[in-house]
């Protein structure tokens, strides 16, 4: 766990120098299961073949990563460019009317966005991302928001946190990622992030990948802005 380690003032570090970079699908949102019924009904309704472990298997893949997928291993007859499009244009229509906003995310953001710059660093499509943030309000919040389908490769590698980092100009050793799955907290870990992991209830992390992460936490409502700025401070003294 993270334990609430109380600032000695007079070591402080700037606050502004210290930067958060959000997961969102699993960590601030919970649509996974919008997703797995989008894609089991798309696959379906063009002569593919669901199985339980599909969904599970395309978690942290890029558009053209999952929507190859989609074609290769589950038969979908289109061509991967067309389910890319079409899937994720359901799914952005489906999270302009209602995002399932996961319990404390709000509030949580509204304190860090107080104390630390923040990203977003996320697999999911950019136009997915930006619906959610439009809807959400918390657009205002984040300085930088990278998708993995602008980068050379997704989740488990640390490409994404690397451009969010480039784009906060901000040092991986004060900064932290707030990650659910087992290939976030991998990329996150690999890109010299803090990463703090709150394990994704429906598909939950291994052993191995919790082990690299560097505190583990419930809920969104146990993340407390003076232990992740400890945290950080003491990276960097170290």
């Amino acid at each position: 766990r993270c334990a609430p380690i109380l600032s000695c003032a007079n070591e402080m570090l700037g606050e502004r120098s210290l930067a958060v970079i959000f997961d969102l699908d699993g960590t601030l949102i919970e649509s996974e299961q919008l997703w797995a019924e989008i894609r089991r009904e798309f696959v379906i309704a063009h002569g593919g073949r669901w199985h339980e472990g599909a969904q599970a298997a395309m978690m942290g893949m890029r558009t053209q990563e999952w929507a190859h997928y989609m074609h290769d291993e589950l038969g979908v007859t289109l061509p991967a460019n067309a389910i890319a499009q079409r899937v994720v244009n359901a799914v952005a229509g489906r999270l302009s009317q209602r995002v399932p906003v996961l319990p404390g995310a709000d509030a949580t953001l509204e304190r860090f966005s107080s104390a630390f710059r923040l990203g977003v660093a996320t697999s999911a499509a950019l136009a997915v991302a930006q619906t959610v943030l439009a809807k959400t309000g918390w657009e205002k919040l984040f300085a930088v928001v990278v998708s993995a389908d602008e980068v050379s490769r997704g989740k488990p590698a640390p490409d994404v946190y690397v451009r969010a980092l480039e784009l906060l100009s901000a040092d991986p050793v004060r900064t932290a990622a707030i990650e659910d799955s087992a290939n976030g907290i991998k990329s996150a870990h690999a890109a010299r992030l803090a990463v703090v992991a709150i394990p994704n209830r429906a598909y939950p992390p291994d052993a191995a990948a919790l082990a690299l992460a560097t505190c583990v936490v419930t809920n969104l409502d146990d993340l407390h802005v003076a232990a992740i700025r400890e945290m950080l401070q003491s990276r960097h003294r170290s």
